[in-house]
């Protein structure tokens, strides 16, 4: 009967191993300073294969754009649009029958702040992305950053 029993729970915990969410994505996110009051704000986005995440310019109708939201700051000014770089590729989807961009592998986004002179302070925010592969797409996620500038 415990072979039984220590047996079951083996297979048990074998399930819920296989069971975890697909988390096919990591960032990393870095400030780093420009010039005085200047820093780029880096998002990393590094993607397992064969996932892709999709840009922030994907058309409407299609899965759901990577979106970047920072905290009202008033010690910080936005000073661009983010930036993506890394390998953009377009298609026609046949599933979402729209134009996607996407990115496989990496992809940094980039936002230029501009801080008060002198202050140390901290920007944070908010990525929500979507990530998909041939066979499927997984439901979108938001991950919280938080980095200080001084």
């Amino acid at each position: 009967m415990k072979k039984l029993f220590s047996f079951l729970c083996v297979i048990t915990s074998f399930s819920f191993a296989f069971a975890q969410p697909k988390n096919p994505v990591s960032f990393n996110f870095e400030a780093k300073k420009k010039s005085v009051g200047f820093y780029e704000i880096v998002i990393t986005s590094t993607v397992q294969a064969p996932w892709h995440i999709y840009s922030q310019n994907t058309d409407k109708g299609g899965p759901i754009p990577t979106k970047i939201s920072f905290k009202p700051n008033p010690l910080i000014k936005l000073e661009s649009k983010i930036q993506e770089v890394g390998k953009l590729q377009k298609i026609f989807d046949k599933t979402f029958g729209v134009n996607v961009m996407y990115y496989s592998n990496s992809v940094k986004f980039i936002q230029i702040a501009k801080v008060k002179s002198g202050i140390k302070t901290n920007i944070s925010g908010t990525i929500e992305y979507m990530v998909c592969d041939d066979k499927e797409c997984l439901p979108p996620k938001k991950q919280n950053f938080e980095l200080t500038l001084q």
